[in-house]
Formats: structure tokens, C-alpha cells, sequence
């Protein structure tokens, strides 16, 4: 793809709809490199949800402070920057458009928290702004974006990026996937993934509203397509609803896909095949369908997705995991720890374990104040091959789990041309593409 002048590159990337361009103060500032006793100031674009959780993991960790706000709702505006004030002391600016907040040259690193249809735009512009990256999984919200920011990333590649997918960070994943990789397992045929959220209650249907005062809702749409406002489809739950995400297939999924993918150094799968719908709560607001089995053909073995709203019967006695079947045993891993059940077989009259038993090994620390340290040592060191989650990491991740809902919404088995990065079939094609709305425009990088 050509590479533009940086100049050019931001006049494409103006967003005309909201009656701001990004600026001169844009322009790439000199790398700054840092040592253990620099402060690292920190934006935060979209401040409710895992955005805030991301946040305080970072404000653990020494020298690190947060000096601006950026969120369409003012009222969740207010609230987190009183709460910082209270906490460090000093008020945080305040914005309810993100590209502002971007201009403003003290900021080292933005925490991307907002809805999956932003991540894109808020990534590729806070990389052109000369800004380190932290953002909130799925990657994107289709594959076409993923690849353009992988794009970028390759372009201001001075700027570390980490993807918010934290279980790369738990010490307890990295003894399972070494046991994994040991061959210990022996040949893995099938690898399970699966999340069933119990808690997830059915959404009820209500009447759209007008916004509320405090929200610049024509902000919070952005790219996706304009419709009335209404509160199933805000905060929260827009992860149930195709404008704005892909539901538990990308919420969930590519948490435990992303271990899955990595354990067995894994690319892009041959084909998929997703079945599921509506099942549990068929009148109730969501899109997104409630009940998914996705299988994902790879050159040696299967990959099973699963998830289900409602229920907490998931597989081997857990909500949610990953299990690696071998022909020697399963090693079984979620976010509690890690265990391997053997295998049996007849020996002289006798049975015996086809690889040893490993009884259930707890998780120790944090995993997700463990990715902030991580994001953080990784620019004061300049060290971008030490990212825990990198962004072709949380690409593959992101582009897997994005195949499970174009499989889904096809109703086919479709076939991946890696050669071509396409589906040769029209209709899957086509969900590839990030369809943009109201005057914004996918970056071209």
C-alpha cells in the first residue's frame, strides 16, 4: 500500500462531521526515550468499564500519572476526574472529543477504553499524534480495521502498542503454554475455548429516547450507522449489537482464542464453520446471538469456540477456558489456573497415565497490573519485542474471532485464501470491509 506524506495523512484522516481537523501540534515529536525515574503522563480515551480498570493498573506502578480525560458522557467525565483528583490530588483535563486531548504535547501514552467501533480512529490517531498505545480488546471491530492498524503500527513504529488482551501477562498462562509446547500432550488434535456467562441476564426491550444532555451521542456513534438513541444499545451493552461489536465471539473469544492461537503458534485457520443464534432469549433486545459453536480448521488440528448466555455449565467444570487435547492428556487452563488430566492406557494388566497427572495449580498475581507494567517498562525501555500483547497478536486475535461472526452471519462453511486475504465469496468478503458513516472516513495509511 503507498505510504503517504505525514502532512497528506492527516488531511485524509479530517473528520469533517464533527467540524474539527487534526492539527499542526499533531506532528510527530522527537522519540523520547525514558528512564526508570521519568514520568509518563497518561490520557484515557473513554473512561467507564475495563478503560477505568486499565487505568488503575497503571496508576500502581511508580511515576506514572494521569493527566487528562477524554469521554462523550460527561457525567461519567466528572465522576473519574474527581475520583483522580481525590486520589492524586491534581484535577485531570477534561474533554468530550478525544482529538483534542490528542493535541496536547505532555501526554505520552493514551489508554484506549471506548467501544470497539472507536478503536481504529482513536489508535491510528493517537499513533500519528506521537503517542504510545494501549487499547482495549478486540483490536478492532472488523478485520479490515485490524489490518489498517497494523498498518500504522508498522509506520509510527517508535510508538509501543499493547493490546488489552491481559491474560498473555498471567504468569499461570505461560506455565501452561510451555507445558503445551513441552509435547508432553502429545499430538493435539482439538483445542476447546469457551465462555458461559451465567450472569448475562436477557436485555429488555425499550423504547428509544432522546439522549441524555450530557451526551454528545452524535460523538458516541461516530462511524457507525445513525439511529435513534437507546439506552439497551449505550454504555455497556453495545457489545450485543453489530454496530459496535461482535458480542461474547469477540468479547470474550478473543481472550481465550489469543492463548489458544499462541500456545500452538497457530496462523490464520483453513476454514470455519459457526453455528448458533438467539436461543436462550430470542425476544429480548440483543443482536448478537446468545448460543455459538464456531469450529476453526487449522493443518494439524481443530479449534472449537463456544459460548453460551445464562448458563454457567461450561466444559470441565469451568465458566470459561481453554483446553488442549492431546493424545497423552488435556492440559485445562482458565483464569483461576492450570491443570493436566493424563490419559490412560492398559500396560501388562495394569493402567496406567500416559503422561503424569498435574493437580490444579492456582493463578499467583495480577495478570492485568502485570500487561500495565509490562506496557509501561516496554517504553521506558524502548523495548517493543518485550510486549506482553503486541498488536499482531491482538490482530490475530481480533481477525480469528471476527471470522467466527462472518461464518455465523453466512450461515456457510467458508474457506480463508491466505494468499489473497479474502474468503472468494462475495457475501463473506464484503463483511470484511469496515463500513464507515457520518462524514468519517477509515484511515489510509
Amino acid at each position: 500500500m503507498r505510504t503517504l506524506p505525514r502532512r497528506k495523512f492527516l488531511q485524509k484522516t479530517a473528520l469533517a462531521s464533527a467540524g474539527l481537523s487534526l492539527t499542526n501540534s499533531l506532528l510527530a515529536q522527537p522519540i523520547h526515550l525514558f528512564s526508570a525515574n521519568d514520568r509518563i503522563n497518561l490520557g484515557l480515551i473513554g473512561c467507564n468499564g475495563m478503560g477505568w480498570s486499565n487505568l488503575q493498573a497503571h496508576l500502581k506502578l511508580p511515576n506514572v500519572t494521569c493527566i487528562a480525560l477524554a469521554d462523550v458522557d460527561e457525567r461519567v467525565l466528572n465522576k473519574r476526574a474527581l475520583e483522580l483528583q481525590k486520589n492524586s490530588g491534581t484535577a485531570p483535563k477534561r474533554y468530550t472529543d478525544y482529538r483534542k486531548l490528542l493535541e496536547d504535547k505532555a501526554i505520552d501514552a493514551v489508554i484506549i477504553g471506548t467501544p470497539d467501533h472507536w478503536h481504529c480512529l482513536n489508535a491510528v490517531h493517537a499513533l500519528q499524534a506521537d503517542k504510545h498505545v494501549y487499547v482495549e480488546k478486540p483490536l478492532a471491530n472488523s478485520i479490515e480495521e485490524c489490518n489498517v492498524m497494523l498498518d500504522a503500527a508498522k509506520r509510527y513504529n517508535t510508538k509501543m502498542v499493547q493490546v488489552g488482551q491481559w491474560q498473555r501477562s498471567g504468569q499461570h498462562y505461560d506455565e501452561a503454554v510451555n507445558y503445551v509446547r513441552s509435547g508432553k500432550l502429545g499430538p493435539i488434535r482439538l483445542v476447546k475455548c469457551w465462555s458461559y456467562q451465567g450472569w448475562m441476564n436477557p436485555i429488555p426491550v425499550k423504547p428509544n429516547t432522546t439522549p441524555p444532555k450530557e451526551v454528545d451521542y452524535t460523538m458516541w456513534l461516530g462511524p457507525a450507522p445513525s439511529r435513534p438513541f437507546n439506552e439497551n444499545r449505550f454504555h455497556f451493552n453495545f457489545r450485543w449489537f453489530w454496530d459496535y461489536a461482535g458480542g461474547l465471539m469477540t468479547d470474550w473469544g478473543v481472550h481465550e482464542l489469543d492463548i489458544a492461537l499462541y500456545a500452538m503458534n497457530a496462523g490464520a485457520p483453513k476454514s470455519i464453520l459457526a453455528s448458533g443464534g438467539k436461543f436462550a432469549y430470542p425476544d429480548d433486545a440483543s443482536e448478537t446471538p446468545d448460543t455459538l459453536q464456531t469450529v476453526y480448521e487449522f493443518e494439524n488440528f481443530n479449534l472449537l469456540w463456544e459460548h453460551a448466555t445464562g448458563i454457567d455449565g461450561g466444559n470441565y467444570g469451568s465458566t470459561e477456558g481453554i483446553a488442549f487435547i492431546g493424545n497423552n492428556g488435556t492440559l485445562v487452563v482458565n483464569r483461576g489456573g492450570w491443570k493436566v488430566v493424563p490419559e490412560r492406557e492398559r500396560q501388562n494388566d495394569q493402567w496406567i497415565d500416559k503422561t503424569p497427572e498435574v493437580s490444579w495449580k492456582d493463578r499467583e498475581g495480577n495478570a492485568l497490573d502485570n500487561h500495565a507494567k509490562n506496557f509501561v517498562d516496554t517504553i521506558r525501555n524502548n523495548t517493543p519485542t518485550e510486549l506482553k500483547c503486541n498488536i499482531e497478536a491482538g490482530a490475530r486475535a481480533a481477525i480469528t474471532a471476527h471470522m467466527g461472526n462472518i461464518a455465523f452471519k453466512t450461515g456457510n462453511k467458508i474457506y480463508w485464501d491466505e494468499q489473497s486475504q479474502t474468503f472468494n465469496n462475495p457475501e463473506a468478503d464484503a463483511l470484511i470491509r469496515a463500513n464507515y458513516h457520518n462524514g468519517w472516513e477509515l484511515p489510509k495509511i
